[in-house]
């Protein structure tokens, strides 16, 4: 596994192939795969993100009632054409609050890289898909990029929320959907890393506050902030525009700034939105109940 971006990017270029063709053949080599089978796992890793996404129902909530049918709210509100960021990002929102409303209702989903991430990645690919046609191979290619990206963030700093903070599960798959969309509009690795530092950079500090302990609020909406970052981190990318911070020192500073977050911000539930008023009365009501709403 790689442990460095500019190791992928420089790979690329002396072998004169593309980013999620060195990541493949990494794939291949570090799993005894052929070419073959390692495309057709990571496509239906795809396949399931569509899957996931046309089996979303808008009827359930999740066990505490703290999530569910907003994911339906959002789509009525964009079919009804008048939104103010367009309809494109209106199906990305969507389709994020949709993924992560799944798993809180215990749909199966993908995690990308976690549950609690698992709306960035597929709300921009499936969007994407959607809007430029792009054919299922064509995103297997993307989910390549993205898995890269991750790999190298959870071989430089962490994934999980409990280790990190929430920058460490939104803002890596934030990361990941940034590089993944500048891959699919022909942008090189060089743009692909840059689009995967702006977008980490715009989520540094992001703290971990489950309410109630649940991955529903505010994971859920969390996502459809990771996956509108990650589109603006690709347009700027493709821009032209670059990270005055190099993109591998960008996931280091991650990583640090993880290590200094209190545990209290870290997935334990004690602090952040977790410890507002608000945040108390869902968890005591959930505890009288015993968990079922």
């Amino acid at each position: 596994m790689y442990r460095s971006l500019e190791e992928i990017c420089r790979t690329a270029a002396e072998k004169k192939m593309k980013f999620w063709e060195v990541i493949r053949a990494d794939d291949c080599q570090e799993r005894q795969l052929s070419p073959e089978t390692s495309f057709s796992q990571m496509e239906a890793m795809y396949l399931a993100m569509k899957e996931a996404d046309a089996a979303y129902d808008p009827t359930l909530a999740s066990g505490s009632r703290l999530a569910g049918g907003d994911g339906g709210k959002m789509r009525a509100y964009v079919d009804a054409q008048d939104t103010v960021c367009g309809e494109f990002m209106g199906r990305v929102m969507e389709r994020a609050i949709k993924m992560g409303e799944s798993n809180a209702c215990m749909k199966r989903i993908v995690a990308a890289p976690t549950a609690g991430a698992c709306g960035v990645v597929p709300a921009v690919l499936l969007s994407m898909q959607e809007k430029y046609g792009f054919s299922d191979e064509q995103m297997t290619e993307a989910l390549y990029v993205a898995g890269g990206i991750g790999g190298v963030i959870a071989s430089r700093a962490f994934l999980s929320g409990a280790e990190g903070g929430c920058q460490a599960e939104i803002g890596s798959a934030s990361s990941m959907a940034a590089g993944a969309a500048v891959s699919l509009r022909g942008g090189d690795a060089a743009k692909i890393a840059q689009a995967a530092a702006m977008a980490m950079k715009n989520l540094l500090g992001l703290v971990c506050d489950p309410v109630a302990g649940l991955v529903e609020v505010p994971c859920i909406k969390r996502n459809v902030s990771g996956a509108v970052v990650a589109l603006a981190a690709a347009d700027m990318a493709l821009a032209g525009i670059v990270s005055r911070i190099a993109p591998d020192e960008v996931i280091d500073a991650m990583r640090e700034v993880g290590i200094s977050l209190p545990a209290c911000l870290r997935e334990t539930g004690e602090g952040g939105l977790a410890a507002t008023p608000g945040g108390a009365r869902a968890g005591e009501r959930l505890r009288k109940d015993g968990g079922n709403g």
